[in-house]
């Protein structure tokens, strides 16, 4: 008689949250799941700057707009929290969660380096899962935001930024399965987004890894955003 498969719990995210508000950060904390642990909170850049250092955390959830700093909110407590490394060796990643949905707010945060920016409409189940993306090195944007980052970075939807031998081998549907892998969304969302069955998009995926010779998806982002795909 076969064993019953055992269920593997999900990896455990040290997690710092960043808000000038308190009850809003006490309302994260309460719709995040166990596998989220806040090892920190600030309030402001400097102080977050402090806890980043001190906790090295995997992921920084964080406003955009903070008091403190150089005035620049979240971008400043990245950029004064750079060369931190999580306790796992890995960098220590950001994600931005914010009310607004501003082009200027989100390409300011992703030019200093953030992963992701996602708006606090965001339900918790799905945030969790956005943190967890991030942790594992993929870029998560909602739809709408991650259109903004790829006018801002010269890449508009369905154009291609940077022609080069590698970039060539891949068909035009490949290259758009490729640019929404980038970004973080899962292989339903792309099936959705291109009209196209999941199947298909696993086919293209595996295309575009063999001919550029890559292995995963943290690998395609890298790739994509060292071409300023993203």
């Amino acid at each position: 008689m076969p064993q019953p498969t055992s269920v593997q719990p999900a990896p455990i995210i040290r997690l710092v949250l960043v808000d000038d508000h308190r009850m809003f950060r006490s309302g994260v904390k309460a719709e995040l799941d166990e596998s989220m642990q806040i090892v920190g909170e600030a309030e402001d850049v400097d102080g977050a700057i402090v806890v980043v250092a001190q906790t090295r955390p995997d992921v920084v959830l964080l406003d955009v707009h903070l008091p403190g700093g150089n005035g620049n909110g979240g971008s400043d407590v990245i950029s004064g929290s750079r060369g931190v490394k999580a306790e796992s060796g890995e960098p220590v990643r950001f994600l931005a969660l914010s009310v607004s949905d501003a082009a200027e707010d989100v390409i300011a945060v992703i030019r200093a380096g953030a992963r992701g920016y996602v708006t606090k409409t965001i339900n918790g189940n799905d945030l969790t899962s956005a943190i967890r993306r991030v942790a594992d090195g993929d870029a998560v944007f909602s739809p709408r935001l991650a259109g903004f980052v790829l006018d801002a970075f010269g890449a508009a939807a369905g154009e291609v930024a940077v022609v080069d031998e590698e970039l060539d081998r891949l068909s035009t549907r490949e290259r758009e399965v490729m640019r929404l892998i980038a970004r973080g969304y899962q292989y339903k969302e792309v099936a959705k987004e291109l009209f196209i069955s999941i199947k298909t998009v696993e086919t293209h995926v595996s295309s575009v890894l063999r001919k550029l010779q890559l292995s995963s998806r943290h690998e395609l982002t890298a790739w994509a955003v060292g071409r300023r795909l993203l």
